[in-house]
């Protein structure tokens, strides 16, 4: 018994082994290695190929529980036998060896799994690195032992996987995109990662899908300076923006000639000896609409470049990417004391009805009012959808409205030709009302029908 007793524990020590190298954490063993500890140094040795580690584990573990179940059905099984035969049961002889083997063993592996596999598993799984350590010198004993073995065991395994047409040797896939999503998204429902700390991992991984056309500021939106302005023009312009670099064009907002730092423009102005305003102009840096949003931060990172201006495919200014532009795709709205602050693009304004800016991207429209509405090509925001349903341009100050993808749309500010603002409204479908639909002429005439023959039935019963 007491033989038995001690192949369980050896069983559970390498279950137990086995369980904390696999849970072991790789980053915390580089840095212990690192800082010259030599158990994390042979434990990342370890981990990093635990192909034969793991190996010399399940042959420990697969000997013990067989030598147990052996000793066991020749200690044990004769003497339950002989015992169930002395108190005289009608039993042959051979069958009740074969039974009591059978119950003996069946009993073993009870014990075995419970003691020897899942008790010790759990509590590597509660503290590996500590398991790992007091498991070191067991495994290298092991390994030593049984390397011809195991030598054996993994030839046998890679030509059966040849065979099947993997490569033994093949690195293994490494940890993918979706699985550090799918790490994060299981951390916030934790509690182990914060709401924000989670979107701005995603923000990152839907940096490189994004373009400057998603990024940039529009055209419409840039405040830029002529070359020819007046210094109190300019002046003016800095004033009242508060930005730190403008655009200046030459003839038109196509013909971009340089950026203006205002810190060069205030010194500039403060000198004996002022330059005049294209002396002052540094290069514009100039990207296509299409370029990737982390490659263009990239580039203006290593550039040092604050100010990117972004052109169409025909050369005409689309408008302008900056750093913060770019960051704030990751970490969100960056504002500081000049700022002024901006309302919320999507307000609720009564049931089924919100205040919308034009400028909201259709996708957050459809996200916050669960619809379906159209993106198109030539536009992506709410201002752009409802321009596409007029035949005209609206004039400035006037407030239109219109039907369509089952909204009413009344238009609350115009100016510019841009919509400002605009009442959304969702309209009552067929589906809101149940079975009250309209009635046809086809169902009136059925009614009526109905109703005579009613009637005529009616005079039968009074003629009986």
């Amino acid at each position: 018994m007491l033989l038995q007793l001690v192949l369980i524990f050896l069983s559970a020590c390498y279950a137990a082994a086995e369980v904390a190298l696999l849970s072991l954490n790789s980053t915390k063993l580089h840095h212990d290695a690192e800082e010259g500890d030599p158990a994390a140094a042979k434990l990342l040795r370890m981990t990093d190929a635990p192909a034969r580690t793991l190996s010399t584990i399940q042959v420990c573990i697969t000997l013990f529980g067989f030598l147990g179940s052996a000793l066991a059905a020749t200690q044990f099984a004769p003497r339950l036998a002989g015992a169930i035969l002395s108190a005289g049961a009608g039993i042959d002889a051979g069958v009740l060896n074969v039974l009591c083997v059978i119950l003996i063993t069946l009993l073993l592996s009870y014990l075995t799994l419970c003691l020897g596999t899942l008790v010790p598993k759990r509590l590597a799984m509660k503290n590996p690195e500590a398991i790992a350590r007091r498991s070191l010198l067991l495994l290298e004993v092991s390994a030593v032992i049984f390397r011809p073995f195991v030598m054996l065991l993994n030839a046998a395994t890679h030509g059966i996987l040849r065979l099947c047409g993997i490569d033994p040797n093949a690195a293994e896939d490494e940890v993918t995109e979706d699985d550090i999503r799918m790490m994060v998204d299981i951390g916030g429902e934790n509690g182990a990662i914060e709401e924000a700390e989670k979107e701005m991992i995603e923000n990152i991984f839907e940096f490189n899908n994004s373009t400057a056309e998603e990024v940039m500021t529009h055209r419409t939106d840039v405040t830029s300076i002529w070359v020819d302005d007046t210094e109190d023009e300019i002046l003016r312009t800095i004033c009242d923006s508060g930005l730190s670099r403008f655009p200046v064009y030459n003839e038109n907002m196509d013909d971009i000639i340089g950026i203006l730092n205002t810190r060069d423009f205030l010194l500039n102005a403060q000198s004996d000896n002022p330059k005049s305003l294209r002396a002052l102009l540094r290069e514009a840096y100039f990207v296509p609409e299409t370029v990737q949003a982390d490659q263009l931060f990239r580039n203006m990172q290593v550039k040092k470049i604050h100010m990117a201006i972004v052109v169409d495919e025909y050369g005409g200014m689309s408008g302008i990417v900056t750093m913060e532009d770019l960051l704030e795709e990751i970490v969100g709205n960056i504002y500081d004391e000049f700022d002024k602050q901006t309302e919320a693009e999507i307000v609720r304004a009564g049931d089924n009805t919100w205040r919308i800016s034009g400028s909201t991207p259709l996708k957050d429209v459809n996200d916050a009012l669960n619809l379906s509405l159209p993106e198109d090509e030539d536009y992506d925001t709410l201002g752009g959808l409802i321009f596409s349903q007029f035949t005209t341009i609206p004039q400035d100050g006037s407030t239109p409205d219109l039907d369509c993808f089952g909204l009413h749309i009344h238009v609350e500010k115009l100016e510019d030709h841009r919509v400002e603002t605009a009442l959304v409204t969702k309209l009552a479908t067929e589906d809101d009302h149940g079975d009250d639909h309209p009635e046809t002429l086809l169902d009136r005439l059925r009614s009526r029908d109905d109703n005579d023959a009613q009637t005529d039935n009616g005079k039968g019963n009074e003629d009986r």
